[in-house]
């Protein structure tokens, strides 16, 4: 019975890469106007159906909180749309008529889209809608704890398009999921690429595909607090970030970096907030609770609240903690909390100055976000300079909360739910994705002359030349009769000792 299941799950997912390819093939003809058109309707069906969906998501997964889900499905459809409607994706996008270089762009084809549990709807929202404003089709693949939102949030995307004349099939969504069924997606001949949002082990398993994948990294974002910063914006910010849909974005605050001069004065401006730090013992109790042995966060607690936590771990804390900190000496596995949790809690480090604090993010970083994003909040620019040049990360975020900040929410980087690493992290990009990287361009480039050619000879005799020139110059120096005699006579001095 386990078998024929997932042989359906395969077949499932053929046919819908069979289907999302058929109506790729007609959208690829499909004009600005009527690809525009298209994602205007998306845009609005996402919007009217926000607060279901996050209902969904928060019923299904039990993770995260239905405001916030709200807010995300919301930012996916409206945010996005604002920042991508402007795009030219079709035809001739650009014109250097300096260079006499056109740039056309053209679909990559169909597109396999794994989506997280921590953000279903919101990321298929995103998902859909990038890949058809760059004219593809998209083929999803759900999170087994989210099938049931996810599939609705494709279905409610697919119809939409397609009201708005888009071809049938150009959204498509596995209904029996199978990690057999993800591999056939992701290593499916029809598929071109592979968007990738979900656990390390998956996004590894899409860049071993032998696909085009653009992945994400995990994110171990430190904040740094220095004592230039306005703390009472620092802490508000870096709760918000925190406690944000419970910290599900990969992108949120993971531990707290202060300056020691201001150390004091920001956890009475961080308990002002709703934060609750945690004394040694209790610090011990949800450390066995958060995380598991190998470093890994325990996916009981992923996107759960404070409450939720200090049962599992009995300990009692105040009614309305928005996030539980825990003061941490170290960095690595004797500090298992030093380590990514995508939930509410935080670790505490306190530095002597801005330098240690500068190594320490470093440590937290090469911990497991190397590549990921890092907060700081100051206001001396030399400082923040300093970050900014030194830090092995794609996304340095200033004075503001991580979580938003990350996304494009609260920052002017571009609306996102895919954040590339870069190389640090293994992956092919290293800001936030958008439609233009799902397109290939071509190039039509047009005579513009042809370069002044040297005959060989000469071009052997440039070198000869210009080294006769040096010796030459060399031999044209007056020798210092001085310095020759006091090198001779130390050298007379250092024989006559031996």
């Amino acid at each position: 019975m386990e078998l024929d299941r997932d042989l359906c799950s395969l077949q499932e997912a053929r046919n819908l890469v069979k289907a999302a390819r058929k109506a790729q093939e007609a959208l690829r003809n499909f004009t600005q106007e009527q690809v525009d058109h298209i994602i205007d309707m998306m845009r609005e069906a996402g919007e009217a159906n926000a607060a279901r969906l996050a209902m969904m998501a928060v019923s299904e997964t039990g993770m995260g909180n239905y405001a916030d889900k709200c807010f995300k499905n919301y930012f996916a459809s409206r945010t996005v749309y604002d920042f991508i409607m402007p795009m030219k994706t079709v035809g001739i996008i650009r014109e250097d008529h300096e260079q006499k270089i056109w740039e056309i762009a053209e679909p990559v084809g169909v597109i396999a889209g794994i989506i997280p549990t921590t953000n279903p709807t919101s990321t298929v929202i995103y998902k859909a809608m990038i890949a058809l404003k760059s004219r593809n089709a998209i083929v999803f693949s759900p999170h087994p704890t989210a099938v049931r939102c996810t599939n609705e949030a494709a279905k409610i995307m697919n119809q939409a398009a397609v009201a708005a004349g888009a071809p049938e099939g150009v959204i498509g969504c596995i209904l029996n999921v199978s990690m057999g069924a993800t591999t056939e997606l992701m290593k499916h001949p029809s598929v071109a690429m592979i968007l990738a949002t979900g656990g390390s082990a998956l996004v590894k398993a899409a860049y071993s595909s032998g696909k085009p994948a653009l992945g994400v990294g995990p994110g171990n974002v430190p904040a740094f607090v220095e004592r230039s910063a306005d703390l009472a914006k620092a802490a508000e910010y870096i709760v918000m970030g925190k406690s944000f849909d419970n910290g599900t974005i990969c992108a949120s605050e993971q531990a707290i970096v202060a300056e020691e001069c201001i150390a004091d004065e920001l956890i009475s401006q961080l308990k002002r907030q709703g934060a609750h730090f945690l004394d040694p013992e209790e610090v011990q109790k949800v450390s066995s609770v958060v995380m598991l042995g190998n470093g890994g966060v325990n996916p009981k607690v992923v996107g759960k609240d404070p409450k939720f936590i200090a049962q599992l771990a009995g300990i009692s804390i105040p009614e309305k903690t928005r996030c539980l900190i825990a003061p941490l000496a170290g960095v690595g596995i004797k500090w298992p909390m030093s380590y990514e949790k995508l939930t509410t809690v935080l670790g505490f480090y306190r530095a002597a100055d801005w330098q240690a604090g500068c190594e320490r993010c470093l440590e937290l970083l090469e911990a497991g976000g190397i590549g990921h994003s890092l907060v700081i909040h100051s206001n001396n620019q030399e400082i923040i300079r300093e970050f900014a040049l030194k830090k092995p990360v794609n996304r340095i975020l200033v004075n503001t909360p991580a979580a938003m900040g990350g996304v494009g929410a609260t920052t002017g980087l571009a609306p996102s739910f895919t954040l590339g690493c870069g190389t640090w992290a293994g992956s092919s990009v290293s800001e936030n994705v958008t439609p233009l990287h799902l397109i290939n361009i071509k190039r039509v480039a047009w005579h513009l002359g042809i370069p002044e050619r040297k005959p060989v000879e000469a071009i052997k005799d440039m070198g000869t030349g210009e080294r006769a020139q040096n010796q030459s110059q060399n031999q044209n120096q007056p020798i210092d009769i001085q310095l020759v005699q006091e090198i001779v006579s130390q050298v007379m001095k250092h024989l006559k000792s031996k």
